[in-house]
């Protein structure tokens, strides 16, 4: 494994946010595969223009560098491309910064061909203003974190066939787009509901998804265990049922390339009808990362859903001390714990209830002709009543709006 040093700085921010920016920044490191060897964090009120850090401190780094031996530095910042030059060149060792090293694990992760075109351009929008003056070094055919993906195939260092690249994958992607918005009309038409799980990553989403849809979606306790958005049907108690779909996760300072490249994949969040916003209630920073979580809904255009804040990992100590300081800030909101089920009755519940906030009572005739629509009713609504006459099926039941809507039409 390499040996990394992290870097960062300690400005106006509030108090204890770099040390928190960097214990994450630990978890990056860890898992694209490096050892964090050291750390160096030096208060400054502005990164500095020409070595992200002071003149000093920067030779300080070099020194601390060649002590252990490190392969790489890495910054919990996104440096200009004149830094990284300054920086690579007085410390003799590769420097990636918090964007290229989220970037890399996103090229680890992605398994669809659908994730693998997004990452891409990400991490290509990313370097092409980083090809001045790097010459060859950007082949970096040697391997390791900030050289996967494009890296590996001598990133096609001519700006011309670079912009290309770029563009020949936008296009892909705004087919990806128009793929989603059809598959977004046809649940519309179908009036099935869409909910979508939101967080910070490692909250816990992909595992709740498993239990409630006994799903087999891949969850694991680190940082962007899932990268592919998943979607599976899950069951109301009081009968019909919605999508849920479990979205990549967010993070602190998450790369605008990246939320760029995404913009396909994350739209499902923006056509969600509800969004569960899955919070690691354990985490020392939790009521940060709530906050972190709302700050990108707010930029991707989502801050007028309605949301139902889930508060997950019940099952810790940890959780159970914090809960009720967050909680009395989101009345909505369920407790549970994803890896055992506990509190997932009380969140369907929930989630049914906010579902059909809207509910129309119906008091049809149905024609024999047409008696597939009681299993519409069935399905996606709650069938109170229903008596057999001559003429057809008459019945009472509760439908969300939209299936009213369609079931009416259809008579």
């Amino acid at each position: 494994m390499e040996k990394a040093i992290l870097a960062g700085l300690e400005t106006d921010a509030p108090r204890g946010s770099s040390l928190h920016t960097m214990r994450e920044l630990a978890q990056l490191a860890q898992t694209a595969g490096a050892v964090p060897v050291a750390e160096m964090i030096q208060s400054r009120s502005r990164p500095d223009t020409a070595y992200y850090l002071g003149k000093g401190k920067a030779e300080e780094l070099k020194l601390v560098a060649a002590e252990t031996g490190a392969d790489l530095v890495i910054f919990d910042d996104e440096l200009t491309p004149t830094q990284i030059r300054n920086l690579e060149r007085l410390l003799n060792v590769r420097v990636v910064d918090r964007t290229a090293l989220i970037l890399d694990i996103f090229a680890a992760r992605a398994q669809s061909r659908e994730g693998k075109l997004q990452v891409e351009l990400a991490q290509l929008t990313y370097l092409l203003p980083r090809l001045t003056g790097r010459g060859t070094e950007l082949s970096r055919l040697g391997g390791g974190i900030g050289t996967r993906g494009p890296g590996e195939t001598k990133l096609e260092t001519d700006r011309r066939r670079l912009r290309k690249r770029i563009s020949d994958l936008q296009a892909e992607i705004e087919e990806i787009k128009k793929h989603r918005l059809l598959h977004r009309q046809a649940r519309k038409k179908n009036a099935i509901p869409a909910v979508a799980l939101v967080g910070y990553t490692n909250a816990g989403k992909s595992t709740l998804l498993n239990t409630l849809a006994a799903a087999d979606v891949k969850a694991e306790d680190r940082l962007f265990a899932t990268l592919d958005p998943t979607t599976r049907e899950v069951a109301l108690p009081g009968g019909g049922s919605f999508l849920l779909t479990d979205t990549v996760g967010f993070i602190q300072k998450l790369p605008h390339h990246l939320v760029a490249a995404f913009r396909a994949t994350l739209e499902e969040v923006t056509a969600a009808d509800l969004l569960l916003h899955v919070v690691d209630t354990a985490h020392p920073q939790a009521e940060r990362q709530m906050a972190e979580v709302t700050s990108i809904l707010r930029d991707l255009g989502a801050e007028m859903l309605p949301v139902l804040v889930v508060f997950n990992k019940m099952d810790l100590p940890e959780a159970s001390r914090q809960y009720h300081l967050l909680a009395r800030h989101y009345p909505e909101n369920v407790a549970v714990a994803a890896t055992s089920g506990r509190g997932t009755g009380e969140l369907l519940a929930a989630v049914e209830r906010i579902l059909r906030q809207e509910d129309r009572q119906l008091d049809l005739l149905i024609p024999f002709t047409q008696a597939g629509l009681l299993s519409l009713v069935r399905r996606y609504g709650r069938l109170e009543a229903q008596e057999y006459l001559p003429e057809g099926i008459r019945i009472r039941a509760v439908l969300p709006a939209r299936w009213a809507e369609k079931i009416q039409r259809e008579l």
